[in-house]
């Protein structure tokens, strides 16, 4: 939503100047005839940049918000309801603020006389493209509901993938975020403790050899790095994170990072087959509600989440077009199994591509929950280890030289 400041007049010449919340030009353009004003000039307000909309673009709508919407959009259609009522309905019962605010925005341009996939083109961060494709499509066949309903699902199977990987990997950012917190604390409090000790010993027996021992030294001298020049370590942390996230917002780096993460042993598995299952179901689900085969190939490589099976689909799609299969390309690119090409070869060859998709998307679901559960067990017992074997080092380094340098005195 922005803001519009308009000028206008009515019928008898009266002058009228004011400000509006609408999407776009055309909706206050609408809303002022409607009132009976000839408008004159209509020109969005740019506002000072405010901490709230600096926040808003990292935020993504909630993916189970956007589901219940989409099934509570098809019964209320299904029903008969009108649809400017179904979006009233609709907009007065969604939690979810950044959702409501987009369903507002349709409801605006539907009312000034939009189709509904036209005015979810307003709202990009809420309906991407895969969602208006299928909606666009449902509207073109008079089938909205039933497309509504496929989106519905969909949306709920990508939630669920989602969170079975966010719940898997929460528990070892929790350990890992807690031990490096300890181990900071350790560091900056406890070593300087001992340090002191060190010197007393020093200072005690001048004429004895108190030099430290190598693990000894390399402890203290971060512990000094960490106490001293602290902010050189956060300005260099901030600054690598920042160079981190540009770098991957590139299109080389996205595809290079893309390309890492496939390589990191046991990981790289669970990646793959994340992206594989996202994509089958993506591209089922296209296929099902009667979007046009090139744009489905489009959209499908676009939100697959990765940037190899991007540029895989960019090969299909310039096979398609040149009136070959998807399958050959396909089998061209490591990151597609065997499996899914031979599959869908069958699937094209038979005329039920959609139900191959489907059994490929569940095939790979099923894969990504066993994965995830032995890469958490793998990974439980090795953090252990690594954070035992940090924190015996510094314990064995503080103890050592006291033992030595006591025997030395004697």
């Amino acid at each position: 939503m922005s803001t519009y400041a308009f000028r206008a007049v009515d019928l008898a010449g009266v002058p009228a100047r004011g400000e509006m919340e609408a999407s776009s030009k055309n909706v206050v353009s609408e809303q002022l005839r409607q009132r009976g004003l000839i408008v004159l000039d209509i020109s969005e307000k740019h506002e000072a940049l405010k901490l709230e909309s600096i926040f808003q673009r990292f935020k993504s709508v909630n993916l189970r918000a956007l589901a219940v919407f989409s099934r509570q959009f098809a019964t209320l259609i299904a029903s008969g309801m009108p649809m400017l009522r179904s979006l009233y309905t609709l907009e007065a019962q969604t939690e979810d603020e950044m959702l409501e605010k987009a369903i507002i925005s349709v409801r605006e341009d539907v009312e000034a006389g939009s189709s509904v996939a036209a005015a979810m083109e307003s709202e990009p961060g809420v309906f991407d493209p895969l969602y208006r494709s299928v909606v666009r499509a449902g509207e073109g066949s008079g089938r909205l509901e039933e497309a509504l309903d496929r989106i519905a699902y969909q949306l709920e199977r990508l939630d669920a993938l989602r969170r079975q990987v966010r719940s898997a990997m929460t528990y070892p950012a929790v350990v890992f975020g807690l031990a490096l917190v300890v181990m900071i604390l350790v560091v900056a409090i406890i070593v300087p403790v001992f340090v002191n000790i060190f010197n007393e010993i020093k200072a005690d027996s001048p004429n004895t050899d108190t030099s430290l021992p190598v693990m000894t030294q390399i402890t203290v001298g971060v512990s000094h790095f960490v106490t001293h020049y602290w902010y050189v370590l956060i300005a260099g942390t901030v600054a690598s994170a920042y160079a981190f996230l540009r770098w991957k917002k590139t299109d080389r780096g996205r595809h290079q990072w893309d390309v890492l993460k496939l390589r990191i042993p046991r990981i790289g598995d669970v990646v793959q087959k994340v992206a594989l299952a996202r994509w089958s179901r993506t591209f089922s689900g296209m296929v099902a509600s009667g979007v046009p085969i090139l744009h489905a190939i489009e959209i499908s490589g676009e939100t697959s989440g990765n940037a190899v099976i991007t540029d895989a689909m960019d090969d299909v799609y310039e096979s398609v077009k040149r009136g070959g299969t998807i399958a050959q390309p396909i089998g061209e690119h490591e990151i597609f199994p065997p499996m899914v090409e031979h599959m869908v070869s069958v699937g094209e060859e038979s005329g039920q591509l959609e139900t191959m998709l489907t059994k490929i998307a569940e095939f790979y679901e099923a894969e990504v929950d066993a994965k995830i559960k032995s890469l958490t067990a793998l990974i439980e017992p090795l953090m252990i280890m690594v954070v035992g074997g940090v924190v015996g080092f510094i314990v064995i380094s503080m103890y050592l030289p006291i033992f030595s340098l006591y025997d030395k005195i004697r």
